[in-house]
């Protein structure tokens, strides 16, 4: 059970002012990233280019007959399955006044790219039945278990690339999973079987926008919209690079997490905007390690925070996460239903270590949860205990601070410490949940007293950064 002691203003004050007269060396190691030396990612040439036929209807519908049968996934599949192993793109391009195409699943193979020009939109099909897996549960539909979908997009193999063409005004080309429109033959989105299974219970049976599992897989210049799950799982591989990405999905819509590194090792997720309706990234190691990860320069909109966990049991280690801003609303004003900033979340029945993650110049607005390092995310037990260590938060500024706002600094015994370092810190909101942690200060206005819990001064260096806090581009 979680004990709680908030500490405010005036106990904050004593307990700097002994902190800072005992201040020893830091002695933390500080995480450095991916371990590659990425660089802006460049559009290839095509191998095929495929013109539209359709035009994009206003309420993003199709008729029927084409809802039922997506008339676009042959060919573009057909052009994918010759263009693998070449190294250039399948491009979707405009047809005159046609700029749509719908389709089913489609897989890309390796080394090749799927390239949408900037105005034209890939719709996601809402027939079930093309997502269907052979002997799961039924898709589209809330049962006991899930897995019953495939991806809309299944990246296979290396050297695999989704991107979009920019324009000079700024647009970039779309991919749409229409989790808010009606299924074909249903009477609810993708979305609302979502909240069915939450609200009663169950699973709901929604396919995933996008989940590559090759080596060396990048993801440039696109918008992904409306995913009815999550958008973009990279897992089990080596290498990959996220870049100009713009994620645009209501907060409320339950499940979509943005970008899921999981048991992933080289990876940037750099110059992005995201906004969804879960973790803006989450960083999972369920299976395998994830390690030498890199999240920055990106802007968060109303989502569950820039998020390490709940899966940890394989570990996750070297993450550098600098120069990010975190909105707690999104961009139609709707707050995250769960509004952190920097989180990592485990518990006993899926817990590791996580250690060495460094968190640098981050800006938080209209956050409640500002530093959420959680070891008690759930009541699950079991015996994978989560150990959070070597963690540093060096320059971090939160204004405007929901109601409520606090932070929550709990290790889980005394065996399993948060090992923590605060340096910079500029909090509109101290209120402080902690338990189990050694925690050091450097001009920090944060701080945090209860059972378990030691507090000391270090050495340190740098500054409270100056935030500003864009809005979401238009698309």
């Amino acid at each position: 059970m979680r004990i709680l002691t908030f500490v405010g203003a005036g106990a904050l004050a004593g307990l700097l002012i002994f902190s800072m007269s005992a201040a020893v060396p830091a002695a933390v190691p500080t995480a450095t990233g991916d371990s590659r030396t990425v660089r802006e990612p460049t559009v290839p040439t095509a191998c095929a280019t495929i013109g539209s036929t359709l035009s994009s209807p206003g309420n993003r519908m199709f008729a029927n007959s084409q809802e039922s049968d997506p008339p676009d996934t042959a060919r573009i599949q057909a052009a994918l399955t010759k263009c693998a192993g070449t190294g250039k793109a399948v491009e979707l391009e405009a047809g005159g006044s046609a700029t749509a195409f719908l389709s089913g699943p489609l897989t890309v193979g390796a080394g090749e790219t799927l390239l949408v020009d900037a105005g034209v939109t890939l719709f996601a099909a809402l027939n079930p039945a093309r997502y269907q897996v052979s002997g799961k549960p039924t898709c589209g539909t809330v049962a006991s278990s899930g897995g019953g979908c495939v991806p809309f997009l299944t990246v296979s193999g290396a050297n695999a690339a989704v991107m979009g063409m920019r324009s000079g005004s700024g647009s970039q080309g779309r991919i749409d999973g229409r989790g808010d429109l009606k299924l074909y033959g249903g009477s609810e989105t993708w979305w609302q079987l979502a909240t069915d299974a939450k609200n009663n219970g169950g699973t709901q049976n929604n396919p995933r926008l996008l989940v590559a599992s090759g080596n060396n897989f990048v993801l440039y210049d696109v918008d992904l919209l409306n995913s009815p799950n999550f958008h973009v799982v990279f897992q089990n591989a080596v290498g990959f690079t996220a870049w100009g990405v713009r994620i645009k999905t209501p907060a409320n819509a339950r499940n979509t997490d943005g970008i899921d590194p999981a048991g992933a090792t080289d990876v940037t997720i750099t110059h992005s905007y995201i906004q969804d309706g879960d973790d803006g990234i989450a960083i999972k190691a369920g299976g395998n390690a994830s390690r030498n990860i890199t999240i920055s320069d990106n802007h968060f909109y109303g989502t569950h925070g820039i998020s390490i966990g709940s899966e940890t049991n394989s570990g996750v280690t070297n993450v550098l996460v600098q120069g990010n801003t975190v909105q707690g609303t999104d961009s139609a004003g709707v707050t995250s239903s769960s509004d952190n900033g920097l989180r990592i979340k485990s518990d006993a029945s899926r817990g590791g270590k996580v250690s060495r993650v460094t968190y640098t110049d981050t800006c938080l607005s209209g956050v409640q949860y500002l530093l959420d390092f959680d070891t008690n995310y759930s009541s699950s037990s079991g015996s994978q205990i989560p150990y959070f260590t070597d963690i540093v938060v060096n320059g971090a500024k939160a204004v405007s601070s929901a109601p409520g706002a606090r932070s929550v600094l709990d290790g889980h015994d005394s065996s399993h410490p948060l090992g923590l370092t605060l340096e910079n810190i500029s909090l509109d909101t101290t209120k402080t949940t902690a338990q189990y942690a050694n925690i050091g200060v450097y001009k920090a206005n944060i701080t945090a007293s209860g059972t378990g819990v030691t507090v000391s001064g270090v050495s340190g260096s740098g500054s409270v950064p100056s935030c500003a806090f864009p809005t979401y581009p238009g698309l």
